[in-house]
């Protein structure tokens, strides 16, 4: 962790589990704002074949965990609603998706708010 990091972990301690993210290969879209507050932060990892692990953060207690296909349209294999450490760690602890143990079965369909433009630095 770096200097800058280490400041904004001091100040705000839930961020580490995002700089976890980051370090793993995670990208972050630019934060959504609303009246010039950031209320949302969405992250995602893009794997070989074309699913992607996608995370939205509106609040530390308020935070959804997805896996969705590679096909057109995306499905959700997999999702995880709660507080962000617990969402990181299942997130971290899904098997890659061409893991013989990964979720497979399309639950719902992935919301188009997940495919990335344009990733920024976290």
């Amino acid at each position: 962790m770096n200097v800058t990091d280490q400041a904004a972990v001091d100040a705000f301690p839930e961020l580490a589990h995002l700089i976890t993210l980051r370090n793993g290969g995670w990208r972050f879209l630019p934060p959504l704002v609303r009246d010039g507050r950031p209320v949302e932060v969405d992250g995602f990892r893009e794997w070989p074949g074309g699913h992607r692990d996608a995370i939205g953060v509106r609040s530390p207690s308020d935070v959804t965990g997805l896996r969705m296909t590679g096909e057109e349209p995306p499905g959700i294999v997999w999702q995880r609603d709660g507080g962000l450490g617990e969402v990181v760690f299942a997130l971290l602890s899904l098997p890659p998706p061409e893991d013989r143990l990964a979720p497979r079965l399309v639950v719902a369909s992935a919301p188009p708010l997940w495919t990335p433009i344009e990733s920024v630095p976290l």
